[in-house]
């Protein structure tokens, strides 16, 4: 098969084998605080995570730790899945890159410069789906840009291309529910390639019956391990029907998205600051490079410059935890941007000289700047068509190189060992049966030691979640219902917090300083326990 040459494989697997060595040593080598604790905890044990549960992260997860067990612990394990995800994601950009531009090199350049964005590189370093989300949607628009190269060039089976993407577009969405942002951009593109689609109603049927059951079964790990075959380490009660969508709909941050119209100029102003950051010195020619996009690819202009809209607009108006998680995709985008605008200008170079061609594959969507053939424009006609482009390719690269220490150095998480420090302390002080009053950064380290290092069975770690799932009412209620019966420490996650604790109960510090603080409670206040 011709998609299967050497020339096809090698630079993407090239790119993906760099990648891991390049960030191999910065990986986190043990167990983490907040979400890396949980999604460490879970993958191993096939169990659910928080909103919107993350199916397809978890059950590719669980296949991983079993794949990867000569490696070392589960919670390494997961993090090695991350630095995987970032290569695929490099390599599935080099393919699609290459076809934008017309020339590997560009997209090689265009693939280690999506991996080694500080945003994409710190992920890659410890456990987080959204890695994940990164490799899927490479995938995907590689898959639709394919899909419309086979139709231009009227391939038989084309549309079998549209239909794959449909598959991977029900992983992604049981990957992460940001992919639910692509569904209008994709619909676009696709009545921008095939207009005719709309009477064509088995295509239609047949993209359905690949996107919506595999959707489904993904989503059926929820239900499935919260119920008949229940895993250690449940977030919420996927096993009914309110909780189910409660889990996958992610209702419990749905406050956290506030007037995405408002304040414009302050957003404007942090998008331009955070194309900075993760750019440097191209951040000022993402713009052109849409714009060369628009003129060579206008399809491809239409999906990703959709997607780009309806993304950062979500983005700047979403208000919990680290949203620049959420800057993948829009990462991926502009850096094909960056391609095409590359490809373009290679072209008018090549034509300058007069010996103008691809150096690389067709694009598959339109052919642009292939010229003469290069027998009888001697020397020059031989080395400039591979040079032009590799200089482009380089230069593309020169803000990446400029910053490479510094990137590595802010992703490096190969010492970080403070959470497994913690989890050794805090077990140490734990009085038998204990009940542990938590909050979620600390509450996933525990769960890690209970289901995944199978230590202190008897304590019973009751998260600000659980509490919930219990209906055993505030932090303060829960230290009613065990003391007096059982050994209370409490983990607060601020000082407010804990001084709503304070106000009715007497609490000893134990452990010499642990970070995050560990409790015991003493008694009622005021009354010397």
């Amino acid at each position: 098969m011709s998609g299967l040459r050497p020339a096809t494989v090698l630079p993407p697997l090239a790119v993906g084998v760099v990648v891991v060595m390049v960030i191999w040593p910065g990986l986190m080598p043990d167990v983490g605080f907040w979400d890396t604790g949980e999604f460490q905890t879970v993958l191993p044990v096939l169990g659910t995570a928080h909103p919107t549960g993350y199916p397809t992260y978890v059950l590719l997860g669980f296949v991983a730790n079993v794949l990867l067990t000569p490696l070392g612990e589960p919670a390494f394990r997961t993090n090695v899945l991350s630095l995987l995800c970032v290569a695929v994601a490099a390599a599935a950009t080099v393919r699609l890159a290459t076809r934008l531009s017309g020339r590997v090199v560009i997209g090689a350049a265009t693939g280690l410069g999506v991996a080694f964005t500080p945003y994409a590189w710190k992920l890659a370093t410890h456990a987080d789906p959204h890695t994940l989300h990164l490799a899927l949607v490479a995938i995907l628009f590689g898959l639709l840009v394919r899909w419309e190269g086979a139709r231009r060039a009227a391939e038989p089976g084309a549309d079998r291309w549209l239909v794959i993407s449909a598959v991977v577009f029900g992983l992604s969405v049981g990957n992460h529910s940001l992919t639910l942002l692509l569904g209008v951009p994709v619909g676009l593109y696709v009545l921008a390639v095939d207009p005719g689609i709309l009477i064509r109603p088995w295509l239609i049927a047949t993209c359905a019956l690949a996107l919506i059951p595999t959707t489904v079964a993904v989503y059926l790990e929820l239900p499935l391990r919260a119920g008949p075959f229940p895993a250690p380490q449940v977030y919420g009660r996927p096993n009914t029907w309110d909780g189910f969508w409660y889990v996958a709909l992610a209702e419990q941050f749905r406050g956290a998205l506030l007037d995405p119209f408002g304040d414009l100029p302050r957003k404007l102003g942090g998008l331009a600051d955070l194309a900075t950051s993760q750019f440097g010195l191209v951040a000022p020619l993402i713009p052109l490079g849409f714009l060369a996009t628009a003129v060579r690819h206008p399809r491809y202009a239409l999906l990703t410059g959709s997607a780009m809209l309806i993304t950062v607009v979500f983005n700047a108006s979403y208000i919990n935890a680290d949203i620049s998680r959420y800057y993948l995709g829009p990462v991926l985008w502009a850096w094909t941007w960056l391609a095409s605008l590359t490809g373009v200008v290679a072209d008018q170079l090549g034509a300058a000289t007069g010996v103008d061609e691809t150096g690389g594959e067709a694009t598959g969507i339109e052919a642009t700047g292939v010229g003469a053939p290069a027998e009888g424009r001697g020397l020059a006609g031989a080395i400039v068509p591979a040079l032009v482009p590799t200089a482009l390719a380089l230069a593309l690269l020169v803000p990446t190189a400029s910053g490479f220490a510094l990137r590595a150095e802010q992703a490096d998480l190969h010492r970080d060992t403070a959470a497994r420090s913690w989890l050794a302390a805090a077990l140490s002080d734990f009085e038998p049966d204990a009940v542990i009053v938590s909050t979620w950064s600390a509450s996933t380290v525990l769960w890690y030691a209970q289901y995944v290092d199978r230590l202190r069975p008897d304590i019973s770690v009751v998260d600000d979640r659980t509490r919930l799932d219990l209906d055993y009412g505030e932090a303060t209620d829960v230290i009613a219902r065990f003391l007096g019966r059982r050994p209370v420490y409490v983990i607060r996650a601020n000082t407010s917090d804990l001084n709503l604790v304070l106000l009715q109960y007497d609490l000893e510090p134990v452990g010499g300083g642990l970070h995050p603080p560990v409790f015991r409670v003493i008694g009622l206040r005021g009354t010397g326990g």
